[in-house]
């Protein structure tokens, strides 16, 4: 099912907790913590703050990489990169209740998730972004219409994505949207989430 805005937090000017009662309030479907740098008591602090926030909601919390702080958290589900421990393994640790996303960067990579029948796939970055110290190259909207027309799970499209190219991004089919900038470097976050989710039609 189509969810919409996925909001990513990353190096926010806003506190966590005040991220994640917004994206609670404004009913957003997915809220992942990817913090890679944090230590691991830090991490889980703030993983079992969002998640008694979200506790409840139409929001599932997401750990970024970390099976253990998902499971320590109780958060919703854990999303993966392509270094990351293995849907298998993930699957194999995780409550079969839990939600495992994963990141794909062209499309051999997307067609292997597709075959594992994660619950969604990440698929980028469409445009450039700063926010990986080591980022991919850029697949463009055009792959992304290819891996739009052969997935039957949610694609979400990530990577450089913000309102000045976001209607080219939605031409390619694309129903699920990640800005991590766009929602991270603002103080006025609600209504950042507001205007977005008026151009997207407010997908469920």
């Amino acid at each position: 099912m189509n969810f919409g805005l996925y909001v990513i937090m990353t190096n926010p000017v806003l506190p966590y907790t005040k991220i994640a009662e917004i994206c609670v309030k404004q009913k957003i479907r997915y809220l992942q913590l990817r913090e890679k740098e944090f230590d691991d008591k830090n991490l889980l602090k703030i993983a079992r703050e969002i998640k008694s926030i979200t506790k409840g909601s139409e929001t599932m919390f997401i750990v970024n990489d970390r099976v253990d702080i998902c499971m320590l958290s109780d958060a919703d589900g854990i999303h993966l990169g392509q270094e990351d421990i293995s849907f298998n393994d993930a699957r194999m640790i995780l409550p079969k209740e839990k939600i495992i996303g994963l990141s794909t960067h062209n499309i051999e990579q997307a067609q292997s998730a597709l075959e594992l029948d994660p619950n969604y796939i990440g698929f980028g970055p469409i445009y450039s972004t700063p926010t990986k110290k080591k980022p991919d190259p850029v697949v463009g909207c055009k792959m992304l219409s290819k891996i739009m027309a052969i997935s039957e799970i949610p694609v979400v499209a990530i990577g450089g994505i913000d309102e000045s190219n976001l209607i080219d991004v939605l031409k390619t089919g694309a129903k699920n949207i990640c800005m991590v900038r766009a929602f991270m470097n603002t103080m006025d976050l609600e209504n950042k989430l507001i205007k977005i989710k008026m151009i997207l039609g407010d997908i469920k």
